[in-house]
């Protein structure tokens, strides 16, 4: 079967503003498909694992928290950073620390043991995956779960279409067809195999997941 080449385009979720309805129903949306790929489960799951444990964790494109609440439950003792363009939720715990604004700016001027990211990554070309690459490398651990670049994948989104919203519906594949190959997000990230163990596996349900600790 040919294989799919990745194209970017922009998703509709992106360009709307938080508070329309939209976007509200497109966000409940997310968090169902998060659920079904088990993608915050597998990410807490990666940090637990390490040892010492991550002091300080960072998530970039953290949207409205989720995954930061998810973290802070599971590992209390940690401080956890969220980082978005979008402001913080009223809603999120004020234990839990926030930073608005573009990452790429923002990032250098941050210490910490840990980053992660669930559905971030492929928003981005090749060339600004490099230049991310380059700000990640003081972090201790990566951890990040994008979607999988491949058929089946793109298969269930049609079928799970009568589901989703008019904006999930046209955003879904989109990630898909933007998403990543195994072994291309090492690559692509600078990760260099002298300075990093990298671990990737995929999940036919869609996710393609990444852990890589510093040597």
């Amino acid at each position: 079967m040919r294989k799919l080449n990745r194209v970017i385009i922009p998703e509709i979720l992106d360009s709307l503003n938080p508070a329309d309805p939209r976007a509200i129903r497109s966000r409940r949306d997310l968090r169902w498909i998060d659920l079904y790929l088990g993608n915050s489960r597998w990410i807490v799951r990666q940090l637990k694992t390490q040892t010492p444990p991550p002091a300080r964790i960072i998530e970039i494109g953290a949207g409205e928290g989720d995954l930061c609440r998810k973290v802070q439950i599971s590992l209390p003792s940690s401080t956890v950073t969220g980082l978005d363009l979008i402001q913080r939720s009223a809603n999120l715990p004020l234990s839990i620390q926030w930073i608005g604004g573009d990452f790429f700016h923002t990032l250098p001027n941050i210490g910490a043991d840990a980053c992660v990211g669930s559905l971030v990554l492929h928003h981005f070309s090749d060339k600004a995956l490099r230049d991310l690459g380059s700000r990640l490398q003081s972090f201790r651990s990566l951890t990040f779960c994008e979607p999988l670049r491949s058929h089946l994948p793109l298969f269930l989104s049609k079928l799970s279409c009568p589901f989703l919203s008019e904006v999930t519906r046209h955003d879904m594949p989109t990630s898909i067809h933007a998403g990543f190959s195994p072994g291309e997000l090492p690559s692509q990230l600078g990760l260099d195999s002298k300075k990093w163990i990298v671990r990737e596996s995929s999940h036919w349900r869609g996710a393609l997941r990444l852990v890589a600790s510093r040597r």
